[in-house]
């Protein structure tokens, strides 16, 4: 599920919350879905608990995830809570992608219409 690049520029933390994104823009996490733990993920992923600690607070701050106390960490959950995580997820993966790519906001909203008028025709 989780994986990282070591020798990748981007720092190991944003990789992590990358993949937490990619896995909920295509379906592979859903809202509600459980996270495992820091020390369980650091663990899994021979990484240290607080690079992974980095990365939990990121994705809570932007409201990708949610801990709820002793239950655990899970995909946050919005108002509508499938379309709210689905779009923050789909929105922050293409801002990263864009961003990497050196897109422009107008270029990425080119870039979505076509797609959507693509399966629209298809």
């Amino acid at each position: 599920m989780f994986t990282v690049d070591p020798k990748s520029t981007t720092p190991v933390y944003e990789q992590l919350v990358e993949c937490v994104l990619r896995d909920v823009s295509a379906g592979e996490l859903a809202v509600g879905d459980r996270i495992p733990p820091v020390r369980a993920l650091s663990a899994e992923l021979s990484l240290a608990a607080g690079t992974v600690a980095k990365a939990y607070r990121e994705m809570e701050t932007r409201g990708i995830i949610e801990t709820r106390g002793r239950k655990g960490t899970f995909i946050a959950q919005g108002r509508d809570e499938r379309d709210d995580a689905a779009a923050r997820a789909v929105v922050d993966y293409l801002a990263v992608v864009a961003d990497r790519l050196h897109y422009s906001p107008q270029e990425c909203v080119a870039l979505v219409e076509r797609a959507l008028d693509r399966r629209a025709q298809g």
